[in-house]
């Protein structure tokens, strides 16, 4: 093995870097370090210190060197790849310690991998963290059962410490293989290109490795066509070969061979995106093949929006065959996508063959409510009982639509009718509303109850008119409305309530009209409620009533009973007892009489209580006013006498003098005092 280095002169000087061992094979030069392989095994020399550092002998030498040759490469400055018969070894060259040099080199070699291949190696290169292994191999023959050459393999390894992993196989269809020997084939690779050359006597093969494009071809080769969309999405910067649209597109195609429309239709919004082009396209395609109805929920409305003919299109298919999926539509999309004069035609149309059909109805209310015409789509919402119809008044402010339609309002829903009329008072006037109502007494009722619960002056000239209505509709709230309002006329609501033979209303407005004896003989006589006439007589807290009260009651145990326990705290029990009948039984006498003589002995503790508290309180009050009043008070040059008007104070301090302060504030010299007869 010859070196020639340049010398003197440019000249070529030989040296002799090895002899003597056979036939030098291989040889391979990367940076500092030759490998070269003879008969015997590998050697490599490093070229700064002119040093063979290693040498690796043949693992197998039953076989000839000739025939199967040693295959070496770099895979980079320091790691050589030695395949020889069907060993692969991975050698790292490494810096030696200083501690560890003596006479040896300053470098050495380390076997990092080491296993056996299948077959025999006819050439080697590095693929990353990999390795590409060009292999000779042979075959038992089927019809002559002997050993004969088979197709060369190109496989992809991955090295572990004691074997490795196959990546992947393949077999090379190249001319003469039958005749060719493991010397024959040869790999050699462009490492900057990353191609790989695999050279026999009569071909030579490119490889190279695949990249994404071939990737997405494998894949729609297999018609998995969504992880080729999805592999080109993730590579669209590196890809070349394909486009992202083209590979959606035909996805689209398969999806709709297959017969799934509706995953198809879905596609679309993520293929398609913003060509709308590409979507009136699709549209028509859908309709040919009758698949309308699956690409309408996926059409884009808002940027970009399509031309109307094509939503017109899609509303027509629906309408001809499904009102409701037609009704959503119109619910979902914007009114400005399709042409609305054409589609409330064509909804008129079909109403004509089926009046009644409450879908198409309250889907042409809510057409014309795009269109603006507020009343009519109020009409049909009316007719309908709909729940929005509230909701279309508000938004739209259409109480001028509605002053002659607060009947069909307030059939539909009487509360929230009178709400939004008690709301909006300064559109529509009370007297309107009531106007509107005369013929419907009852309806009437609600709207002037809800008006008094929410001001009771507002709708007062209606108060005389609500006795009545309240007496027919709503009795329960006739004595609350009596009570709370101030402006309805007692004799008419008298005479109301007595036909009527209202007692407890009755009762109330005997008692507010002054009557208080007419309204407690009522309570006696007509409802025998014992209770409620002391609780009467209690409100109104007269001595004449307890008196009538007492005289009614006198012969009537169970009154008497009631009295006894209720009279206490108001009037003398005494007065009761005496004008008992002697003889009479009273039904629970004695615990009325242990109840009295508890309350009477209750009042007394309460009053002695009352009294320590004054007491203490008094005393309190009279040292706060006894600490108030010896508190000194403040005398300056401003006071002045209350007599003689000169400043109180002397201008020469170091005179004694005299002052008299009253806790008023008033102030006199002692002189200027008047004496006690002054007037």
């Amino acid at each position: 093995l010859l070196l020639y280095e340049k010398g003197w002169m440019n000249r070529w000087k030989p040296s002799v870097l090895h002899e003597g061992e056979g036939n030098i094979r291989n040889v391979k030069w990367r940076g500092h370090l030759i490998a070269w392989a003879n008969n015997m095994g590998v050697k490599i020399l490093d070229m700064i210190s002119k040093q063979r550092i290693t040498n690796v002998p043949r693992d197998d030498i039953s076989l000839r060197p000739d025939m199967y040759p040693c295959s070496l490469c770099w895979k980079d400055n320091l790691t050589l790849i030695i395949g020889w018969g069907n060993s692969v070894k991975i050698c790292s060259v490494k810096e030696r310690h200083a501690s560890e040099m003596r006479d040896l080199p300053n470098r050495y070699v380390e076997i990092v991998f080491q296993f056996d291949t299948e077959f025999y190696i006819s050439g080697l290169a590095p693929l990353c963290d990999q390795l590409v292994i060009l292999s000779y191999v042979k075959e038992i023959s089927e019809k002559t059962e002997m050993e004969c050459c088979a197709r060369p393999r190109l496989d992809i390894v991955q090295p572990l410490p004691e074997s490795c992993e196959e990546i992947s196989s393949d077999a090379l269809t190249v001319r003469g293989f039958q005749e060719n020997e493991c010397r024959d084939y040869h790999l050699e690779y462009s490492e900057g290109e990353s191609l790989f050359y695999i050279i026999s006597p009569r071909d030579v093969v490119v490889a190279k490795e695949r990249d994404q494009d071939d990737h997405i071809d494998w894949l729609l080769e297999k018609k998995k066509y969504e992880e080729a969309l999805m592999a080109a999405e993730i590579s669209q910067k590196t890809i070349k070969k394909h486009k992202i649209l083209d590979i959606g597109l035909a996805y689209i195609n398969h999806l709709v061979e297959k017969g799934e429309y509706d995953l198809a239709a879905r596609k679309c919004q993520k293929i398609l995106g913003k060509n709308t082009e590409l979507w009136e396209f699709e549209v028509y395609k859908f309709k040919e093949i009758g698949q309308l109805k699956a690409i309408s929920r996926y059409l884009p409305r808002r940027d970009p929006v399509l031309k109307p003919l094509i939503y017109e299109m899609v509303l027509h298919e629906f309408l001809e065959s499904d009102y409701e999926g037609f009704a959503t539509l119109i619910k979902e999309w914007p009114g400005d996508l399709y042409n609305n004069t054409i589609i409330v035609q064509a909804v008129v149309d079909h109403l004509k063959k089926d009046p009644q059909n409450r879908t198409l109805l309250q889907t042409l209310a809510e057409l014309y409510t795009y269109d603006q015409r507020y009343g009519r789509a109020l009409e049909i919402y009316l007719t309908l009982r709909h729940k929005d119809v509230f909701q279309l008044i508000h938004k739209h402010d259409l109480f001028s639509s509605i002053r002659d339609k607060i009947v069909l309002l307030m059939d539909f829903d009487s509360e929230k009718a009178v709400d939004m009329l008690l709301d909006n008072e300064d559109k529509i006037s009370i007297d309107r509303v009531v106007e509107e109502l005369e013929n419907r007494p009852e309806l009437q009722h609600v709207y002037l109850h809800k008006l008094f619960k929410r001001d009771h002056h507002k709708g007062q000239r209606y108060h005389e008119k609500q006795i009545s209505l309240y007496a027919e509709y709503d009795r329960p709230n006739l004595l609350p409305f009596l009570r709370d309002s101030t402006h309805c006329p007692l004799e008419k609501a008298l005479e109301i309530c007595q036909q009527r033979n209202f007692v407890e209303e009755t009762v109330y407005l005997l008692s507010r009209m002054g009557n208080s004896r007419s309204a407690l003989k009522m309570i006696m006589e007509e409802l025998q409620d014992v209770d409620k006439a002391i609780e009467f007589a209690k409100e109104q807290d007269d001595g004449e009533l307890w008196e009538d009260l007492i005289l009614y009651s006198i012969d009537k145990p169970p009154f008497i009973t009631g009295l006894l326990n209720n009279i206490g705290t108001h009037v003398d029990p005494i007065l009761l007892i005496h004008r008992i009948k002697e003889g009479m039984e009273i039904p629970n006498l004695r615990d009325s009489l242990v109840k009295i003589l508890q309350d009477y002995n209750l009042q007394i503790l309460l009053r002695e209580g009352c009294k320590k508290i004054l007491v203490a309180d008094s005393l309190s009050l009279l040292k706060k006013m006894h600490r108030t009043q010896m508190k000194g008070v403040l005398v300056d040059e401003e006071n002045i006498c209350e007599s003689c008007l000169s400043p109180i104070l002397p201008s020469d301090a170091s005179k004694s003098f005299n002052v008299v302060v009253f806790h008023c504030r008033h102030m006199f010299h002692k002189e200027c005092l008047p004496v006690s007869n002054t007037v």
